[in-house]
């Protein structure tokens, strides 16, 4: 596959804050659209205003992902207007069993909702429109937690191993349609989410780092996008250790909390 132009029309969802918003501004400049949404109109504007300033044309919309028929509607209709060329599915929530209550089904039910069901609702909406063009790039932020289901967040773990697996079986299906896929695996990185963490967090990073790092991992046509390095030994590494010695980690790891990206 021959390199592919730098992106002219990126859809961003989650990009009121964290990585979302680090990415929007990394590649904001003259000549690009960003197509971004988020949950917090305050915090979108403040986003696109900082693009803005950067030379990029912005357009917001605050929708729910876990919507389908919302997402649908705001994508076709910028994809009809300008063909969309990248596509960064990051809007997300975690929480976990911290408070002593455990995880109730309401909670597990929208995590699942929002970051399994609403990466589904960005990406397949263009997906025909991708492969029938030959060409666009598909990102799906996942993390660390995807590589091991810990009992401090149950639900969190599975959707982002849910959304892992589901970017490497696109990817080696529609590369021969010219779309590229890109699985993005984050340590802990500065944001809403890590902000509810009361726990140590090793090798934490800052957003524009971490965005530096996914634009980079993107423009090489990377499968997966996994920092920093020594978490992602760690995480896989843990992913391989048997069942009775995990258990005995588990028990010694900090519940997780808070809600939001």
């Amino acid at each position: 596959m021959s390199p592919a132009a730098p992106p002219g029309c990126i859809v961003i969802t989650g990009a009121s804050s964290g990585i979302g918003r680090a990415l929007a501004e990394d590649y904001a400049a003259p000549g690009v659209l960003l197509a971004l949404t988020g949950r917090d109109p305050a915090r979108l504007d403040d986003t696109a205003a900082a693009c803005r300033a950067r030379g990029a044309e912005v357009e917001t919309a605050v929708v729910d992902v876990a919507d389908a028929a919302a997402v649908v509607a705001w994508l076709t209709a910028l994809d009809d207007r300008r063909p969309v060329d990248l596509i960064v599915a990051n809007a997300g929530i975690s929480a976990g069993t911290a408070g002593g209550g455990g995880e109730s089904a309401e909670q597990t039910r929208r995590i699942m909702a929002v970051n399994v069901d609403g990466v589904m609702n960005t990406v397949l909406p263009l997906l025909p429109r991708l492969r029938a063009r030959r060409q666009g790039q598909i990102a799906l932020v996942s993390s660390m937690a995807a590589f091991r289901g810990f009992p401090g967040a149950p639900a969190y773990c599975a959707s982002k191993a849910a959304v892992k697996v589901w970017g490497e079986a696109l990817r080696g299906w529609l590369a021969p349609d010219g779309v590229r896929v890109s699985v993005i695996c984050p340590g802990f990185v500065a944001s809403r989410i890590t902000a509810q963490n009361d726990f140590p967090m090793p090798f934490f990073m800052d957003a524009p780092r971490a965005a530096a790092i996914i634009r980079r991992g993107l423009a090489r046509n990377c499968g997966r996008i996994a920092f920093p390095l020594p978490m992602y030994v760690a995480s896989w590494l843990t992913g391989a250790l048997p069942d009775r010695l995990i258990d005995l980690i588990a028990r010694r790891l900090p519940k997780k909390g808070g809600s939001g990206r």
